[in-house]
């Protein structure tokens, strides 16, 4: 494990709760309000009160519907007429098309070439046109080019108004769970934890935001302890909807200022999470969602009885096939754990 502790610093965040409120005003009918659970196995193991937001059962699967409406929502007529481009590993080109879809905006989405198939045919289910790319640096690169000829660029997570939609879940969080003293949320480009922060620390300062990163996957954990922006040589982690090849510098100062830390966890330990929450709960996650399972057991000595703490279920879309691929992976000793002394045992 490697865990990262934030540095000391409070930089003019780009982000406030005046927007994230704007945003919740603005996206409420488009997205859903996902439901906000105590998950009895999960208290037991852990020693304390824990709460899944259940985001996975956001329209398309994931929370990223929230930051795309936000963003499409403000362009003019100037900037959208001849549509969005898009750079997503999955979840964000999903949602970017049904938002795209929903307000009559053409869409291009361009993704990495290992990029599931359940994902692309999602895309195209909803209009968007999809463009393979070797990886998802270079899906970046090759977005200036549509921008030049007339594409609106919508990024993953460096940009304001797509934090602020994404800080709508915190909101959320905060109403459904006002006792929460610990939320635990998977970083990409880090947009997410950076919205929920912004929402949640303006209203309970007390509360402590966990980042969890997987393993070939942890651009935020490099660029904290680089101090800087770092880019990884490749993403390698099975949890590609984490795989963003580089944070940005507002997603740092966002991290900074608001995380405890980010936890790294290896991809066995996401995995043999995602088989505990499908047996356990009937909840079936991506790796990048059952990550936070992995990362609570890893911070499970920084919880008492008096804890309430939340996981946010980010996002949902794996295919039955990736399921039994990663399943296959895995050492059996790492699937069925003892049931005491193990990170994933059960009590």
């Amino acid at each position: 494990m490697q865990s990262v502790t934030k540095e000391e610093t409070t930089p003019d965040s780009d982000v406030c709760t005046a927007d994230v409120l704007a945003a919740r005003q603005r996206i409420a009918k488009f997205i859903k309000r996902t439901p906000l659970e105590r998950s009895d196995p999960l208290s037991e193991r852990f020693g304390c009160e824990v709460y899944l937001k259940m985001e996975l059962l956001q329209k398309t699967g994931a929370f990223k519907v929230r930051g795309a409406f936000n963003k499409l929502l403000t362009l003019t007529l100037a900037q959208s007429v001849h549509g969005v481009v898009a750079v997503s590993g999955g979840n964000h080109g999903q949602g970017v098309a049904y938002a795209a879809k929903a307000l009559g905006i053409a869409a291009l989405i361009l993704v990495p070439e290992k990029t599931p198939a359940n994902y692309v045919e999602a895309m195209r289910g909803h209009g968007a046109q999809v463009v393979r790319m070797p990886t998802l640096a270079e899906a970046f690169r090759e977005s200036a080019k549509y921008q030049e000829e007339g594409w609106y660029f919508i990024h993953p997570f460096d940009d304001p108004l797509v934090i602020a939609g994404q800080g709508t879940l915190g909101l959320e969080i905060l109403e459904d769970c006002p006792q929460v003293t610990d939320v635990i949320v998977s970083v990409g480009g880090g947009g997410l934890a950076g919205g929920i922060a912004v929402a949640i620390k303006a209203e309970r300062p007390g509360v402590h935001i966990w980042g969890v990163e997987t393993e070939g996957a942890d651009a935020m954990a490099r660029a904290l302890a680089a101090g800087r922006v770092v880019e990884l040589p490749a993403v390698t982690s099975i949890a590609h909807t984490l795989g963003a090849p580089a944070v940005s510098h507002r997603t740092l100062r966002l991290a900074k200022q608001h995380l405890e830390s980010v936890t790294v966890v290896p991809d066995r330990e996401a995995v043999a999470e995602m088989v505990y929450l499908l047996e356990q709960m009937k909840i079936l996650t991506e790796p990048a969602a059952s990550c936070t399972v992995a990362a609570a057991s890893r911070l499970r000595t920084q919880f008492s009885k008096a804890h309430h703490v939340l996981l946010v279920l980010c996002g949902g879309n794996v295919a039955l096939e990736d399921v039994w691929r990663f399943r296959e992976s895995l050492p059996s000793a790492v699937l069925e754990p003892e049931r005491s002394g193990h990170p994933n045992g059960r009590r």
